[in-house]
């Protein structure tokens, strides 16, 4: 006899941010929904990216803060202690890697979670070990990425971290190699140089945050060599050993460590996740969806699958659009023209919208403009610590923005404004009207649109 299928209106495969969203607004419209998660309700935000990084990431800041005393407030003594950090992720921020309150939310919603590796068998059916669960309505997929190892000679049999390691040691390591120079490392590499370890970074691309503009990594570049930071640009590693240390085998130079981080990108397995059953490729690296964020016919896509993003914001904005189109409501399609980013690296490296380079390949005339935070009045008072700069890319035929970068002290919050220029499509002409508050970071926006207006 078969197994019988479980009847329900959707299916969510992954309760990451945006799958755990999607699914209580499904399940609070009256549809009968089952999440399904064979890892942490929440997702790798809460766990181990987002939350405990930064909170990583704000007490590192404070060692580097108490560390410029002596240049603008007499002296301080410093002793890092990494104890109180590994404490707060544990029991504050994760409870002990613990999800059962995550759970417990997306229940009280009146839908229901089942554990295990959700796979579509068929058309509207998601199979989960031996039960088999029949979506009437909708299989929403979520699944998240995972750490992408590389295939480097020796890699796969050493005990190196992935970020999930990273967040949950218990003391800092004496000396540490990161492989990869993307967000996830730089802040990482940050974080454990500023509580004493020897820290090398070595990413293969020409400089670090290789998406970003080259301004932008030539700050962070600076500062995290300031800070004793090794950084190895252009250099790829070709082989990996570890016999109680990790020796590291790059183009120019052999490296030798306590602990090995590998950051070099997320991949996500279609083929495991059954995508072929529905018509959708399962070697490509992600899923195409339209604006509704529909993948086929009863399937749809959100989050890192979508390659719209790995960030939390895009996902939990593509659920919002996903429920409503499930549930037959109207709304905005998907607009993805002011998608922010910001890495949490002190400075902050925050960006929206287009690069320059992204920018010269989509329109026609194009024109910068840079100012620089330590010219700047409020980069004049902060003074140590102050590296920065606001980057504006305009469309001149259009006389808006189509993208910006903000490196500061607060680069992150910076970009706000700037987001909604882009979203909204503010003519720089309007922009340059408006009053900047004085002295703030983000006044810098402001000689930034003179230098644009300036013939």
């Amino acid at each position: 006899m078969g197994r019988v299928a479980d009847e329900v209106d959707v299916v969510v495969i992954g309760m990451g941010p945006g799958g755990e969203d999607v699914a209580a607004r499904l399940a609070n419209a009256g549809l009968s929904v089952v999440g399904v998660e064979s890892r942490l309700v929440g997702g790798e935000c809460p766990y181990y990216a987002c939350i405990p990084t930064k909170i990583m990431l704000r007490a590192a800041e404070a060692l580097a803060e108490a560390r410029r005393v002596p240049e603008l407030a007499g002296s301080a003594t410093v002793r890092a202690d990494w104890s109180p950090v590994a404490t707060r992720i544990r029991d504050e921020a994760t409870t002990g890697w613990n999800d059962e309150a995550a759970v417990r939310r997306f229940e009280s919603t009146g839908g229901r979670l089942v554990r295990g590796v959700g796979r579509i068998t068929a058309p509207g059916e998601v199979t989960v070990g031996e039960q088999v669960l029949r979506a009437k309505r909708a299989i929403v997929l979520n699944p998240g990425t995972e750490p992408a190892i590389p295939p480097i000679e020796g890699l796969a049999h050493a005990p190196f971290w992935t970020n999930r390691d990273a967040v949950a040691v218990e003391q800092v390591p004496e000396s540490l190699v990161v492989l990869g120079g993307g967000p996830v490392g730089l802040e990482f590499a940050q974080v454990f140089a500023r509580f004493g370890s020897e820290v090398t970074v070595v990413e293969a691309q020409s400089q670090l945050l290789p998406m970003s503009e080259p301004e932008a990594s030539e700050v962070i570049t600076e500062r995290l060599r300031a800070e004793g930071v090794r950084v190895l640009v252009g250099s790829a590693v070709r082989q990996v050993s570890h016999s109680g240390r990790f020796q590291v085998s790059t183009d120019d130079e052999q490296l030798e460590a306590e602990s090995l981080l590998v950051a070099t990108g997320r991949r996500t397995d279609l083929r495991a996740l059954g995508v072929a059953a529905v018509g959708l490729d399962d070697e490509a690296r992600t899923i195409a969806v339209d604006e509704r964020m529909r993948a086929t016919d009863g399937v749809w896509a959100i989050g890192d699958v979508t390659g719209r993003g790995a960030f939390t914001h895009t996902s939990v904005y593509q659920s919002r659009i996903a429920a409503a189109d499930i549930l037959g409501e109207a709304g905005a399609p998907a607009d993805y023209r002011a998608m922010p980013s910001v890495t949490f690296t002190d400075p902050e490296v925050a960006t929206v919208g287009l690069t320059e380079a992204q920018a010269v390949s989509e329109h026609e005339r194009i024109r910068t403009a840079i100012a620089k935070l330590p010219e700047t009045p409020r980069g004049f008072i902060h003074k140590v610590g102050n590296e920065g700069l606001v980057k504006l890319v305009a469309d001149t035929e259009r006389g808006v923005l189509v993208g910006a970068t903000a490196v500061g002290p607060s680069g992150g919050e910076m970009i706000g404004a700037l987001a909604v220029a882009v979203h909204a499509e503010v003519p720089i002409a309007r922009l340059s009207e408006m009053i900047f508050a004085y002295p703030t970071f983000h006044r810098a926006i402001q000689p930034a649109l003179d230098e644009l207006s300036t013939p």
